[in-house]
């Protein structure tokens, strides 16, 4: 008695509808990354100015942070997304750049927070130099 076995190609994950979001910008003075989530914090897509094709100190620019902000809604584009708060963290060149692509992409800005972390005091500072 033999047995036939069917391989099933898997079951593929349906895109679902995200009206409002959240968008994590880390801006470093090195790259910029964001991150877009839903109101529950799971990650729906991500993009990078290193993975946008910008190498070395271009990564660090104003305008590839607008070019980040432009792909990663350009990826989001399925989830049909309208209205969102972004999350800011970082020093990098390209903090407002990041949020004036979000705006440019379409979307409507519930608000804008600033959670880059500030030292409560800070490491000790060095010995003052003998004259």
């Amino acid at each position: 008695m033999a047995v036939k076995t069917t391989k099933s190609s898997g079951s593929r994950k349906v895109k679902r509808t995200v009206s409002i979001g959240k968008v994590y910008v880390t801006a470093s003075y090195n790259n910029t990354i964001m991150t877009l989530t839903d109101e529950d914090g799971n990650v729906l897509v991500q993009s990078s100015a290193g993975a946008n094709g910008f190498k070395g100190s271009r990564k660090s620019t104003p305008y590839a942070a607008t070019m980040t902000a432009e792909k990663l809604m350009e990826k989001a584009s399925p989830y049909g997304l309208e209205k969102v708060s972004v999350y800011i963290k970082g020093v990098g060149t390209g903090r407002e750049q990041s949020v004036r692509g979000l705006q440019a992409a379409g979307l409507e800005l519930i608000a804008i927070y600033d959670t880059t972390p500030e030292p409560h005091n800070g490491c000790r500072k060095k010995k003052a130099r003998r004259t």
